[in-house]
């Protein structure tokens, strides 16, 4: 079933020669550059340089399942391809032009863009000459609900203005972030899901500040988590994307193809880090004999196999139901690798920390890092929580089909 194509092959051979021969290599470097410029934020030379050489190599919007845009791949045929960028996630993703949250917001302005849209935007974005940014959550406010959210767009003759906070609006310190596309209130009177509405907002608005980067377990991530206030934004009727109310049918189509891509982002960072484990484990030695030799890492060592094995089927099996009957049918599974691909990778990496002993908490390996970040995704684009209950109440409608509804 899971079978890869002729073409997805083939990428990935490329990839993985890509990585081999310039991303692991460019690890280095990229630490050396950010070290010596000071600055969280700096974007380095060697990263502009990945992107110049993946892109001559066609390693270019992988993601995009357009042709026009990129090489037409189905979400199964991506799917192995952003586990292999996952392996370097701080580098890979965006010298292919495939991070987050761009990825989605070119999704987006694809989907539901207009062409001025699409030129101003979208085709930079494409060709990888600016970043964006996607401003939803809120730190006033319980943000698993999306409905829950505050910022306020009030029409003003042609014109909306926008004022709020929002937080941990990823990208926005990146040195080539343009735009945001902004979730905000239209209408509070309206039905609970149609109060919503996304616009495009240059992010040299007056009125948009950013105000500070939020940082993830005291790591100050080079794109920035930003806090950004909104005040008397104006921007024009010409920035809605879809029509009014049309924001939390965006926000579900926006996070469907997202997840697939973090979650074998993932699956990626965890096989380095049994990769790693394995290394150090038979390195080292401890009263007379390798580390690896002891029951308990090889006990480990043989659960993260399944456990990294069983993250991938599911995985697998949500991107084949999402290309063959529609993300709405595959919703289960969505919810479910999205609680499940973090939880596996973070057991992972923290066996790996354990093994690495001091090393693993200090920043000398990657392990320290990648646990940081992927905690991070029992949170974004919703919590473990929400996404479990998801999946009950599908459950329970399953055995009785008017469970839950009011009488």
């Amino acid at each position: 079933m899971f079978e890869l194509s002729e073409k997805a092959l083939r990428y990935r051979d490329e990839l993985l020669a890509f990585m081999d021969e310039h991303i692991y290599p460019a690890e280095a470097v990229y630490e050396a550059q950010m070290a010596e410029s000071g600055d969280p934020h700096f974007q380095p030379p060697i990263v502009e340089e990945l992107k110049t050489e993946a892109k001559k190599r066609g390693l270019w919007n992988l993601f995009h399942p357009h042709p026009e845009w990129g090489p037409g791949l189905t979400n199964l045929e991506y799917a192995p391809l952003a586990e292999i960028m996952g392996r370097s996630a701080h580098l890979a993703p965006e010298a292919t032009n495939c991070s987050a949250p761009d990825t989605g917001n070119m999704e987006v302005l694809t989907l539901f863009g207009t062409a001025e849209h699409q030129e101003q935007w979208l085709r930079p974005l494409l060709e990888g000459e600016i970043r964006s940014a996607f401003a939803m959550t809120e730190p006033a406010v319980a943000s698993s609900d999306a409905t829950n959210i505050q910022l306020r767009m009030e029409r003003d003759g042609e014109d909306y203005v926008l004022n709020g906070r929002k937080w941990w609006t990823s990208n926005a310190l990146h040195r080539n972030c343009k735009v945001l596309i902004v979730m905000g209130k239209t209408d509070t009177t309206a039905a609970v899901h149609r109060q919503q509405s996304m616009m495009v907002v240059p992010i040299d608005t007056p009125g948009v500040t950013v105000q500070r980067g939020l940082p993830v377990f005291g790591y100050q991530d080079r794109e920035g988590h930003a806090e950004v206030t909104f005040e008397n934004v104006r921007v024009p009727k010409t920035a809605l994307l879809a029509g009014e109310g049309d924001g939390f049918m965006i926000s579900q189509a926006r996070l469907g193809p997202g997840r697939i891509h973090h979650c074998m982002r993932s699956i990626g960072m965890a096989e380095r880090a049994l990769d790693l484990m394995i290394d150090r484990a038979q390195s080292r030695t401890t009263f007379g004999e390798p580390v690896a030799n002891r029951a308990n890492i090889q006990d480990w060592i043989a659960e993260s196999r399944i456990e990294i094995d069983m993250a991938r089927l599911l995985t697998l099996k949500a991107a084949y139901l999402m290309d063959t009957v529609g993300n709405k049918a595959a919703r289960t599974e969505i919810a479910a690798i999205k609680v499940a691909a973090p939880n596996v990778a973070l057991k992972v990496v923290d066996r790996a920390i354990q093994v690495h002993g001091g090393g693993g908490v200090s920043d000398d390996f990657p392990l320290a890092s990648m646990y940081a970040h992927l905690r991070t995704l029992r949170l974004a684009d919703g919590p473990d929580e929400v996404h479990k209950r998801s999946i009950a109440q599908w459950e329970l409608r399953r055995r009785d089909p008017n469970w839950g509804k009011k009488a």
